[in-house]
């Protein structure tokens, strides 16, 4: 601690960051060029979809992305129509649709991962969109147009996204400081702590072959604002307590590090361990967001550790103005001591009722519907799914999209009598087998479709792909990934609880009620979704995303406050006390930080995905129930309620109490 909090080494401590700021912090603004937005990135790696797709994409050199344009006009297509088309896409013959009032127009372009389908596509979309005549409607729609709107999906907001979460924080660290500085500090840690996590993605990138997408760094920076700013609040309230007790400021911030290192780094461990348990996803997009999810964290725990002290001891007590704490002063009493009160009366009364009420809350999950389709997965729909829904409403479903199936040439027959396939649009040998294009009855995003490809599937040895396989195959794995990740990341965030708190019945009790505040959540959510948004359904990613996220965030606030109840309990002796003490310590504390994580993760709603709405949601809610109920007093309730056994198999209240230092001249 002398290092951190020393009257000269702050000044090195505030060097090394100016360095980093300098040398890593200035590579930010290269991230989004090594961002990977390729479909590849959001599909599950092992799936038949992928194979097929890898396995084209070899034997075409790449140019089997096609890009569709679609051309309608209501009162029928015209010569001149059917000039354009040909002038736009030379060498390309228009498809006429059976009603005479669409033509369909296929491009193959390059898929490969150097950004040649983007600039390809743009060209296109500049070019068949130039001069439009009146009447006709003109679109680019395909797996290529699919891919370019999903990467500008990021791209266009990323700059909102950031300006947003910073107005966010900004607002809410001037209301709870009510300082006209003191917000600035944290501020700059967390804005210095982005830049420096951003820089050090862009060089793992660079020296690693780590793939990044935009939702990789979209998450990022909610996660370092919010996280860091949770860490913030806890340190700057209990240097603020210490400088009540002692004049030396540089000794208070000793004793205060001394005291919320321990708290901090198991909050940072359990979101660090808790993100890492998404490197066993089997969706490559939740898979690569783990080590870029760790980075942040470790920037954020090290700028609010290191950065943050330094910066308050420069600054010294004024720039807590007007409410200067004074040696000796008291701190009024606030909202949590006096809620705290009154748990206290009828403790068991109070959880029960709390765990009512946030059951029934989970009851709005009832009826949900699960799964997004790929023609409703933005908030406004993009060029891709404008164009999707014309060519369905004027071709054959499966048109558009064909399925992909690789299989022996011996099983055309059977994959023509395949209930569900319109037609083998065409066959084309590949080494031993065939490449059969087949047309399916019902349009590419609907269950109909996905079920003709489970049909397709029992010949035996078939490859099936395209872009229906390729949406059952995501559903499916983000469906395991959950069953798989949920359970691993309870187990992680239950171990580090067990060795922070020493105890086992504590851990028990605070992992059920993160998992009960969770299903709140998304209980509540989804009847916001559902009932005032509009949104078509719950997004896999979102629920998955939003449980890791939610669980190892929503934990800080648990190891905030039974960290510093088991703390008060050995200095006391006394276990009702104690957590009194502790919720009217942290109570303000986990408060402010919730409104701040939750501001955080609403600026996720920028973004025109559904899924991501859903999940900046889904967090913010979680966050704001376990801020005013879960936190501060259904875990109270429980504690006052069971008394010192929670605390089983260690007593707390034979540890001996640290004593205060002596105080000192302020400094």
């Amino acid at each position: 601690m002398r290092f951190l909090t020393g009257r000269r080494s702050k000044w090195a401590v505030l060097l090394v960051w100016a360095a980093l700021a300098m040398s890593v912090a200035s590579l930010a603004r290269h991230a989004n060029d090594v961002t990977d937005n390729n479909i590849a990135e959001f599909t599950p790696a092992a799936a038949d979809s992928s194979k097929v797709r890898e396995l084209l994409a070899k034997e075409t050199s790449g140019q089997d992305m096609p890009a569709v344009v679609v051309y309608v006009r209501d009162s029928g297509i015209t010569p001149a129509d059917r000039a354009r088309a040909e002038h736009d896409l030379p060498g390309v013959r228009p498809i006429p649709s059976a009603d005479g009032r669409a033509l369909l127009a296929v491009q193959p372009v390059n898929g490969a991962d150097d950004g040649t389908a983007y600039d390809t596509l743009t060209a296109i979309r500049q070019r068949v969109g130039k001069d439009v005549p009146d009447g006709l409607k003109v679109a680019v729609t395909g797996p290529a147009a699919f891919y370019v709107d999903g990467a500008d999906a990021f791209l266009d907001a990323d700059l909102t996204l950031l300006l947003v979460t910073l107005a966010a924080v900004a607002v809410f660290l001037l209301l709870i400081y009510r300082s006209p500085v003191l917000w600035l500090l944290p501020l700059l840690a967390a804005c210095l702590a982005t830049g420096v996590s951003q820089g050090l993605v862009y060089l793992l990138v660079q020296g690693t072959g780590l793939v990044v997408t935009g939702m990789g760094l979209g998450i990022l920076t909610a996660l370092v604002f919010g996280a860091g700013t949770d860490y913030a609040l806890l340190l700057i309230a209990r240097y603020r307590e210490e400088l009540r007790a002692q004049g030396d400021r540089h000794l208070a911030m000793a004793t205060a590090l001394r005291a919320t290192l321990p708290v901090l780094a198991a909050s940072a461990a359990t979101v660090l361990l808790g993100v890492c348990c998404l490197l066993v996803a089997d969706m490559r997009s939740s898979a690569s967001l783990a080590p870029v999810a760790a980075v942040g964290v470790v920037c954020a725990f090290a700028a609010m550790t290191t950065l943050l002290p330094a910066l308050l001891l420069v600054f010294g007590r004024w720039i807590f103005w007007p409410l200067v704490p004074r040696i000796g002063s008291v701190a009024r009493e606030g909202l949590w001591s006096r809620a705290g009160t009154l748990v206290s009366r009828r403790p068991r009364a109070v959880w029960a009722v709390t765990v009512l009420g946030l059951t029934a809350l989970c009851a709005g999950l009832a009826g949900a519907r699960i799964g997004i389709p790929g023609t409703e997965a933005y908030t406004s729909p993009p060029e891709s799914i404008v164009g999707q829904r014309l060519l369905s409403d004027h071709f054959p479903g499966g048109m558009s999209a064909p399925i992909e199936v690789i299989a022996e040439s011996g099983h055309a027959a059977r994959i023509a009598r395949t209930p569900g396939v319109a037609r083998i649009v065409s066959a084309t040998p590949y080494g031993d087998r065939t490449r059969f294009r087949v047309a399916p009855t019902d349009p590419p995003e609907s269950e109909r479709a996905e079920q003709t490809v489970l049909r397709l599937r029992e010949i035996p040895g078939a490859l099936v792909g395209g872009q229906s396989a390729q949406q059952l195959d995501t559903a499916l794995a983000q469906q395991r990934d959950l069953r798989l990740v949920v359970p691993l990341a309870l187990a992680v965030i239950l171990v580090v609880l067990v060795l922070l708190l020493r105890s086992i019945l504590a851990p028990l009790l605070l992992v059920a009620t993160v998992v009960l505040s969770f299903g709140t959540a998304l209980g509540a959510g989804w009847l916001i979704f559902d009932r005032i948004l509009g949104l078509p359904a719950l997004g896999f990613d979102a629920i998955l995303l939003g449980f890791v996220f939610l669980v190892a965030l929503g934990v800080d606030y648990n190891i905030f406050l039974v960290h510093r109840v088991r703390e008060e309990v050995s200095r006391t002796g006394d276990h009702r006390r104690g957590v009194l003490s502790g919720l009217a310590h942290t109570g303000p504390v986990i408060t402010g930080a919730g409104l701040v994580l939750a501001a955080t993760f609403t600026a996720l709603t920028v973004l025109p995905l559904v899924w991501a709405v859903e999940f900046g949601l889904i967090v913010a809610v979680g966050v704001l129930i376990d801020t005013f109920l879960v936190r501060s007093v259904l875990v109270p309730a429980l504690l006052l309620d069971i008394g010192e056994r929670v605390w089983w198999p260690s007593r707390p209240g034979g540890e001996r109490a640290r004593p205060r230092p002596a105080r000192t001249l302020v400094r």
